[in-house]
């Protein structure tokens, strides 16, 4: 029997430094898909990294993180997603989204983990987990459709750069949908 090298964590106020630190990692690996710089981000004081880290236990909020749990990186943050309730919204929106260079893929488990997290949270708030995904995010796109998430047909322009597009994707969480259902031109 094979155990995870890493553990799922809820994340907590008491986070707010490590949630600093993973999201100047996140916004320096991938600039385009976050709607801040990295510039705005390190300019943030404690007390927004605390509220930041707080909101995420909140009612109508969940945020988990994966954690090394093995060797000399043990305790180090390798992954993130969050969700929230939109007021208004028939389920769940996805945002946050991240895992290191080194973690990604379907071989280390940590994406699906992350995202089954999230979905298991969702299920219990609503019908269906909604999410923008920046147009040149191809592997990520990729990697919502093959966990059953489909193109909705609403693009929005990217607000950090309007010239560029995000497409939002949506997922049934509930089995009341019937079978073959299509989430395009709702």
């Amino acid at each position: 029997m094979t155990t995870s090298p890493f553990t799922l964590h809820l994340i907590v106020e008491s986070d707010w430094q490590k949630v600093r630190a993973l999201r100047l990692e996140m916004i320096a690996d991938t600039p385009h898909a976050y709607l801040e710089t990295l510039e705005t981000a390190e300019a943030n004081d404690e007390a927004e990294w605390r509220m930041r880290a707080a909101r995420n236990s909140n009612p109508g909020s969940f945020g988990v993180v994966a954690v090394l749990t093995d060797g000399e990186q043990a305790g180090r943050w390798v992954g993130t997603m969050a969700a929230y309730l939109p007021e208004g919204a028939a389920g769940a929106h996805l945002v946050g989204v991240y895992v290191a260079p080194d973690w990604r893929g379907a071989a280390s488990g940590v994406s699906d983990a992350l995202l089954g997290a999230v979905e298991e949270w969702a299920a219990t708030h609503g019908d269906v987990l909604t999410l923008e995904v920046h147009q040149d995010s191809i592997a990520a796109r990729r990697f919502y459709k093959r966990h059953g998430f489909e193109e909705t047909g609403k693009v929005i322009p990217y607000p950090l750069n309007t010239a560029q597009l995000e497409f939002e994707m949506a997922k049934p969480l509930r089995s009341a949908r019937p079978a073959g259902a299509r989430l395009l031109g709702r």
